[in-house]
């Protein structure tokens, strides 16, 4: 187990704030997390549990102690001739896994390539994007409890995932160490084209029917045109979650905005990209002190360089605001505010 004081937390929020905290606990094992929560006592409070920092935003120095796992591995539980049910330790980098299961055949994360993060934070988060989230993988997860030290398994229908939620985000927040996510994979490929400039983008390179190699590099080549790298302009990636709007809301926008782009959720409710709002309220490209809006993607709060996290948080309250007072939508972020 690897316990650190007064240690520097840079190296694990890609917004690159050097923010400190009393005490840094890092698990390796399941063993070795069921330590630390025996360990810990009321002077090590607040706690925060941590993944790869790709969603978190520090405003300020911890005082208390953040929990890290580096749980590293993965194992086939089972295999079928239609699919593979794989155990992924939770401090595996989430892309190496995708990267794996594309060259073994193991379909379904394509989708998912190059979101940043490690594999316990995708059942915290519900990660997603280009039309998949991690809910439609997830089977099982495996955590340690934190009140009592116990170990603990979860079914997906537990875990109440929803548009980038899960109880571990709402109800459960910091009350388990996650250790194991179980992922159900196809070994047959169902390519997902229709979110997105995917099929702009096949199109452009000649490609009819992708492999799912193919799909992958094609994500990934559309994820760094559009966000820039944390280790050049610190960030989060996506700030905010895209909201989702009653239909009558939306058809009342539609007919001031013709051109607005949309995502049908159901007969109800469809859900309006973030960025859009934020763009047509003048904020892409834009700073506002040592933080700013990214040039290419304004769903992308950035660090200009030296930017404390009140700053960004100063930035995302101004646009927030003025989104609020154009198109009367709430626009809430999605990255976790510490």
């Amino acid at each position: 187990m690897n316990i650190r004081k007064d240690y520097s937390l840079l190296a694990h929020n890609t917004f690159g704030i050097d923010a400190r905290c009393k005490t840094f606990i890092e698990y390796a094992s399941v063993e070795e997390a069921c330590q630390a929560v025996a360990m810990l006592n009321g002077k090590d409070e607040p706690l925060l549990i941590i993944g790869g920092g790709s969603n978190l935003l520090l405003t300020k120095d911890y005082d208390g102690t953040v929990i890290h796992s580096a749980i590293k591995g993965h194992e086939v539980v089972s295999e079928t001739d239609n699919e593979v049910l794989l155990r992924v330790g939770s401090g595996e980098v989430w892309d190496d896994v995708v990267a794996m299961c594309v060259s073994r055949g193991w379909h379904g994360a394509e989708n998912l390539s190059l979101i940043p993060g490690e594999v316990g934070a995708s059942a915290v988060q519900n990660i997603g994007a280009y039309g998949a989230e991690a809910a439609d993988l997830i089977v099982k997860v495996e955590a340690v409890g934190m009140d009592d030290g116990r170990e603990y398994a979860f079914g997906m229908e537990d875990c109440r995932y929803g548009y980038r939620q899960s109880r571990f985000k709402q109800d459960w927040k910091n009350r388990y160490l996650m250790t194991y996510v179980t992922y159900r994979l196809k070994k047959s490929f169902e390519p997902k084209l229709d979110y997105g400039n995917i099929r702009a983008e096949l199109e452009r390179r000649g490609i009819a029917q992708p492999t799912a190699q193919q799909l992958r590099e094609v994500i990934i080549a559309i994820r760094e045109e559009k966000l820039p790298d944390p280790k050049v302009e610190g960030n989060a990636g996506s700030f905010f979650m895209n909201p989702i709007v009653a239909r009558e809301k939306y058809e009342q926008l539609l007919a001031q905005y013709p051109q607005m782009p949309h995502y049908h959720v159901d007969d109800e409710c469809e859900k309006i990209p973030a960025g859009w709002l934020i763009e047509q309220c003048g904020w892409k490209g834009k700073t506002l002190g040592k933080a700013g809006v990214h040039s290419r993607q304004a769903l992308v709060l950035v660090n200009r360089g030296g930017a404390s996290g009140q700053e960004v948080v100063t930035l995302c309250n101004t646009i927030r605001q003025d989104v609020k007072q154009r198109f009367d939508i709430d626009i809430e972020p999605e990255v976790n505010i510490i």
